[in-house]
């Protein structure tokens, strides 16, 4: 049986040893997936909430990442869609049952049947992965791979939150954390005509909030200059909703797009709900949010801003991404 390398979920969170590097069987396609050698990978929080156990594996030995770039090299007895030689992405969501109330109203993402990329299969820490045809995204001409993996759920999910978030036409959007999938959104938010204002800790997320043209730039639990019309929480802090809820006009949205966020403190009505404030989180994606996106960041020309590693270095970008060393995007390149 052939062989690939990975890096596993090893059941130890914090530090080097979340995952491991380890020798595995390539996968078999089954009749409805193909299998796709991975030439990139986005290193996503959602992979480190997964390696740190704060999102419980669904098996031991999991191999994580969501954000995966690569070519078709073996199709199922079933798939027709693509072709081998194909250049595609697979993202977080991996397969819904398409038949219950969500699926048949286009809400598959609250698919209570689904399955999620490196969470319920194993994702793109490897050197091949399979995927269901149905839900690999062939990626457009001009972007690189490097470019295209974070845009796979980084900026897929940063799109959702940014519909959620229903930023009025040329209004005020702030964003709390400015990592990887804060830094697509607010090109996105900006190339629409909203006003970005920006807060998150660190001096290197600052910097570049800055040099994508925010509006303000300021630490976490400041104070906007402005009150915002929508707000979009990235960092996964509880104690940052009562913070972005406050500086809400009435009438505004505060999206939370994580998958894990810290306990939320007590609000206060009068200060954080009253007057028609709304409280929205963000649940996976749909396809039809990753179509979407990937053609207007095409269009608009959204640039991710990347740190590559090599594939050896997988749990260094992890290690990098949750001590805050990391500004912008991390892409394992294998």
């Amino acid at each position: 049986m052939d062989t690939m390398r990975a890096w596993a979920v090893t059941g130890r969170p914090r530090g080097r040893t979340r995952i491991a590097a380890t020798d595995r069987p390539r996968p078999e396609p089954a009749p409805d997936e193909v299998l796709v050698r991975v030439s990139a990978c986005g290193v996503c929080r959602t992979d480190l909430h997964l390696s740190d156990l704060e999102l419980e594996p669904r098996s031991p030995g999991r191999v994580p990442g969501h954000e995966v770039v690569g070519e078709v090299v073996g199709l199922g007895s079933a798939a027709g869609r693509l072709a081998v030689g194909d250049r595609v992405g697979i993202a977080w969501l991996r397969r819904t049952c398409g038949i219950c109330r969500y699926c048949r109203s286009g809400r598959e993402n609250l698919c209570e049947e689904a399955e999620f990329t490196g969470w319920d299969a194993d994702g793109g820490f490897a050197e091949y992965a399979v995927v269901p045809e149905a839900y690999a995204y062939l990626l457009p001409d001009g972007l690189d791979d490097a470019q295209a993996a974070p845009l796979l759920c980084s900026g897929i999910i940063g799109y959702r939150a940014l519909r959620r978030a229903a930023v009025p036409p040329g209004g005020r959007l702030g964003i709390y954390g400015f990592g990887g999938s804060a830094h697509l959104t607010a090109q996105l938010a900006a190339a629409e005509g909203a006003e970005v204002h920006v807060m998150t800790r660190g001096t290197g997320a600052q910097a570049l909030a800055v040099e994508l043209g925010a509006a303000s730039v300021q630490g976490a639990y400041d104070e906007p200059p402005v009150t915002l019309d929508s707000a979009i929480l990235f960092a996964p802090v509880g104690d940052l909703v009562p913070v972005a809820l406050a500086a809400l006009h009435g009438g505004g949205t505060l999206a939370v797009a994580g998958i894990h966020l810290s306990d939320v403190p007590v609000l206060d009505y009068d200060r954080h709900l009253f007057r028609e404030r709304t409280l929205t989180s963000v649940t996976a994606n749909t396809r039809a949010d990753g179509e979407e996106l990937l053609a207007l960041a095409r269009r608009l020309q959204v640039r991710a801003t990347v740190t590559t590693y090599p594939f050896e270095q997988t749990d260094a970008a992890l290690d990098d991404l949750a001590t805050g060393r990391l500004t912008g995007a991390a892409v394992v390149v294998v």
